[in-house]
């Protein structure tokens, strides 16, 4: 038993000392701040321009195969918050995703993007009900240990996120916040 735990912390330990060397920053997104309209959804009353942000990493471990990039508002009121869009089977060698990649089909080749919370497949802005306070939505790049995702672009976020941390090595997050 105490062999269990000691492989288990040394492993948590691991993971801790990696996270702390991944970086994500974006043009468009300021940690902490208040999102754009530019990033903000066209739909259910929101009137934005439902542009997918400017992400570049650095900082993943050295045998990452490929990376994932996931965004989420866990204040949605729906019990299991909202899933605004993930890219995945990006290559090990991409870096970084343009303004307006999702909307402007300029994602790198052999990139999927999933289906999100909003039905469809791409990116999809923030769009919190009115008068509901301020949502966090986070931004998040996983270095994965796989070349490829055995998925579609018609799975939902929930499974994308299930065989995204089951073979994360590591990862780096950016917070916003947006409310109307």
């Amino acid at each position: 038993m105490r062999f269990i735990i000691a492989i288990l912390g040394l492993s948590l330990l691991g993971a801790t000392a990696a996270q702390a060397e991944m970086k994500l920053t974006s043009k468009d997104l300021t940690p902490g701040e208040t999102m754009a309209n530019a990033q903000v959804f066209n739909g259910f009353g929101c009137s934005g321009g439902n542009i997918s942000p400017h992400l570049s990493w650095s900082g993943a471990p050295a045998d990452t195969k490929s990376f994932a990039i996931m965004a989420y508002d866990p204040d949605a009121p729906t019990g299991s918050g909202w899933w605004h869009w993930t890219v995945f089977n990006l290559a090990a060698n991409v870096t970084e995703l343009a303004s307006g990649a999702s909307g402007d089909k300029k994602l790198p080749a052999r990139a999927v993007e999933g289906r999100t919370d909003f039905g469809a497949s791409g990116y999809g802005g923030a769009c919190p009900p009115e008068g509901h306070g301020p949502h966090r939505y986070q931004f998040t790049v996983h270095a994965l240990s796989l070349d490829k995702l055995p998925l579609d672009g018609k799975v939902p976020a929930a499974m994308v996120g299930f065989f995204v941390r089951a073979n994360s090595l590591d990862q780096a997050t950016i917070e916003v916040e947006y409310e109307r």
